[in-house]
Parts: structure tokens; sequence; C-alpha cells
């Protein structure tokens, strides 16, 4: 499930949502071995070695020594929930800013350096966390993480280079605001969240993003890249405790922690529909419909992704796929998902279809949320379910980087080492009667955001007659008053 606005999409059964980061430079033999899957180890014999460095960073380290490549990331709680209100895009702007130079080397001899090891260092921020990370042969693991060390201890952070990555980012962000799916995301992220911490895409606006200043990023890497609150996962031809002696020299000046952040309140919606209707000249309306959905450390998450699998996340087994798209041939395509994190986040189905099949797409979704609510799973469905979560589980850790991404999630959502063991008992426990049961507490047809990037004279949603399906009734039939819930829509300003 994508971070609303944010263009990222995750298979059903992820469960670590963050930013992807493009390297900065990479030869050709790190893609080759990247691409490679025999590192990687079974998911149920995964070994995860854990410590702690001397400035309280946890380190876990897993030993893969069947190919002589390394790979490490870092995390900082340093994303864009830490951003300051007012100023979305700041967590962002400064991991990008990171690799922009250092004391000693500028930009371009960074890069230089990198590239003449064949190996890839990146830095970025998603929703909940930073991640610095590198990739490299076992011969230049040192040189590599020194100089990714040099980029977190000692960047430049320099007006020039800060404002030129400043400027380049509002230019993306203004070429993606002419995207719909890009606006919807945005829109209803803002009008789930508000100004929570997760109420802005991770990037910013442009807006927020533009009046940024040097300062602002340097104060923010200063106040959260600590060690202390950081956890390092290491995977390949390494020995444990040779890696903990080289991060605790690499890294000795980012001392200190990064005070704990307040949960926001979970997000809710009032009963009803409320929509939020984004006027565009374009063939084919955008829609997003949801609601607040869970943190990652909600002990339903395992009978959520079943629920959801069976629902809109397994495609075209999927029901909201057999039935909007295969039976009714109203869109291409069509999901659902929630957004866990750190905090609570949300539950949304999104898809597109002609303006014109607008009002019935959305029935049949808002139709679909109530059956799974009413109708227990068939023992096919859950079967079905259950075998893919499964069995596509040690596809998530077929590559070293794929291994650090998981290992991580393991330490920072308390996840347990055996996690990887644990995982397909937990799947498989999951009942008929546990799947209604979940889709009953957090599924909430009857209270809803909707967003649509439309030509709205041509879509013409009909609100009303949406409540009705939402609220049980035959569409077209008179409607309940329902505190909260919107009739008719105005387009969004400066849609």
């Amino acid at each position: 499930m994508r971070r609303r606005g944010d263009n990222l999409r995750a298979a059903p059964a992820a469960i670590f949502p963050t930013t992807a980061f493009a390297p900065i430079t990479a030869f050709a033999l790190i893609t080759v071995f990247a691409l490679t899957a025999a590192f990687a180890a079974p998911a149920a014999a995964l070994e995860i070695k854990r410590s702690v460095l001397a400035d309280g960073a946890v380190l876990l380290v897993s030993e893969q020594h069947q190919l002589p490549m390394v790979t490490m990331t870092i995390a900082f709680d340093a994303g864009a929930r830490r951003d300051p209100e007012g100023k979305g895009g700041l967590a962002s702007l400064t991991a990008s800013s990171l690799t922009l130079g250092t004391k000693e080397l500028s930009a371009a001899q960074f890069n230089q350096k990198v590239d003449f090891m064949g190996s890839s260092i990146s830095i970025g921020a998603g929703a909940d966390y930073a991640q610095a990370s590198f990739t490299s042969l076992k011969k230049y693991q040192d040189a590599t993480l020194g100089l990714l060390a040099a980029a977190l201890t000692e960047p430049a952070l320099s007006d020039a280079e800060i404002t030129r990555k400043r400027d380049e980012r509002v230019a993306g962000i203004k070429a993606q605001e002419e995207q719909p799916d890009y606006v919807a995301g945005v829109t209803f992220r803002k009008a789930l969240y508000g100004n929570a911490p997760y109420g802005h895409p991770s990037q910013g606006t442009a807006e927020t993003v533009a009046k940024l200043a040097p300062q602002d990023v340097r104060d923010f890497y200063h106040a959260h890249y600590k060690a202390g609150s950081a956890v390092i996962a290491v995977v390949g031809d390494v020995k444990a405790d040779e890696v903990k002696a080289k991060l605790e020299k690499a890294l000795d000046a980012l001392k200190g922690t990064v005070p704990a952040q307040a949960a926001p309140p979970a997000p809710s919606v009032a009963p009803g529909i409320h929509p939020t209707l984004v006027d565009r000249s374009v063939v084919q309306a955008t829609i997003i419909l949801g609601s607040g959905g869970v943190a990652r450390a909600n002990p339903d998450y395992y009978r959520l992704q079943v629920m959801n699998y069976i629902l809109g996340g397994g495609g075209f087994a999927s029901r909201l796929m057999k039935i909007v798209r295969s039976k009714k041939g109203l869109a291409y395509g069509i999901s659902s998902g929630f957004d866990a994190g750190k905090f609570p986040g949300s539950f949304a189905v999104d898809t597109q279809t002609k303006n014109k099949s607008t009002n019935e797409a959305l029935q049949l979704i808002v139709e679909q949320l109530r059956d799974i609510q009413k109708h227990p799973v068939s023992d096919a469905e859950l079967s079905s379910a259950k075998k893919y979560l499964i069995g596509s589980f040690p596809l998530k850790l077929d590559r070293q980087s794929s291994i650090a991404s998981f290992i991580l999630q393991v330490e920072l959502y308390g996840l347990g080492l055996d996690y990887a063991e644990r995982y397909p008992k937990l799947i498989g426990a999951v009942t008929r009667e546990d799947v209604q049961r979940v889709a009953q507490k957090y599924l909430h047809p009857d209270a809803l955001i909707l967003v649509a990037v439309t030509n709205q004279a041509e879509a013409a949603i009909d609100v009303a007659n949406l409540n009705r399906v939402a609220e049980g009734s035959p569409a077209g039939a008179p409607a309940s008053s329902t505190p909260g819930a919107s009739e008719a829509a105005q387009p969004a300003p400066g849609g």
C-alpha cells in the first residue's frame, strides 16, 4: 500500500513501507550481484546477531559468506513525521543534502570515489525513518563505510548546495502535481490526518519546500541524526564483532539520542461519506476511498493481511478486482491496503475509471466493504490468501538489501529475532472468523473520506446515493440524516 502522496506501493505482505532510495552511483558488477538471489538465506534459517554499540545504537548482523559483498543500512529517527509544522519536506531535503559533499570532499569528488569502487551510497527519508545505506564489494567495505560515515558525521551542508537541491525538489513536486494520482494521494492524506505527522507527503509540497532555508536543514540534521536512537543492519561477508568495532569508531561523532515523539491521535472519520472533489480536465477519474487504519504494532496485523488480500490486496485473486474489473469492466486495476507504520496509518481503496462510471465504481467498492463484514469468506479464499502470503514471504529475503530492510523492521517494530520463523505460523493460524471480525472492526464503509480527481461535470458524483449504499440501503432509496456527511461538495481550490 502506498504512502498516500508519496507515489509508493508495497506488495500485499510488505510490512516496512519506506521511501525507495536511488543510489548515487553503481557499477555494473554491483548490479549483477544485487540481482542474484544466491546469497539469501532461507527465511526460517535467517540468523541475526544483535548487539548494542557504545553510543547506544542497536546493531543487527546477518553473516552471509556466499559472495564477497556487504550491505549496510542505518535507520535514524529522522523521518518526515519529524517535520515541524509548516515545514513539510524538511526531513527529506535534509537526507538528500547529506551526500552533497563533506568537509573534505565536494559532491563531485564524493561521487567519483564511490563510483571508482563500484559501490553505492544512498541517504533518504521516508514517513517514519531516514535511512543511510551502502552496498560494496568486501574489499571496499572499509572505504565505502568511511565515505558514508563522512556524509553522516561531517556533511558540508553548504548554502549553495542545499538551495540547489531545494529548487530542484520544488520543480519535481510541481511536475508531480500534474499527475492525478499524486494529487489524489496528497489530498487524501491531508483530509485524513490534517496537521498530524502523517498529514503531508514525505517530500513535502512545493509551497512548504520552497520556504525551507539552509539553516533549517542544518538544524534538523543536528537534532535528529543521533546514533543513540539509530538501528543498524549489516548483511553479507562480515563478522559481527569486527563490524561492531568499525561502526563504533566511524559513528563516534553522532553522540546522543532523539527525544521520543508523542503518538498523535489515531486518525478517524465521522459517520458519512466526506468528499473532496478535485476538478480536472481528464478522461478518467482517479479515486481514493478510505479511513483510518492501524499501526504496525497492532496485534491484528496478520489477520488484516489475510483479510485485505481477499478484499483488494491480492491482485486478480481479490474480490475488488474480480468485481470491478473482471465482471463489470470498470477499471484496469483496483487495490486496497493498510498503510501501517510507527503510528496508526490509513486504510484505502484506490482505482481509476471512466468519468461516467465513477458512481458505479464507488457503489461497488462500498458494497464489497460491507459484504466482507457481513458474510464469512469462503474456505477457498482463506486458503488461497494464506498460501500466497506464506509462500511469497521468502521472496522478500532474496537479496542483501531486502534482508537488511527486513531485520531493521524486526528491531524497529519489536517483532523478535525469530520473526522469520514465526511469520508462517502467524498467517497460518488466521481463521474465517478472524477475517470477519477484523473486517467488522477496522473497515468503516459508513464513515469514509472520498477523494476524486476527475472531470466533475462528467462524473456527476452522487454523494447522497453513496451514503445510502454505505448505510446498507438500496441505491436510490431515501437516506437517513447522517451527521457529518456531505450531500455535495465543491471542487477543491486550485483544482
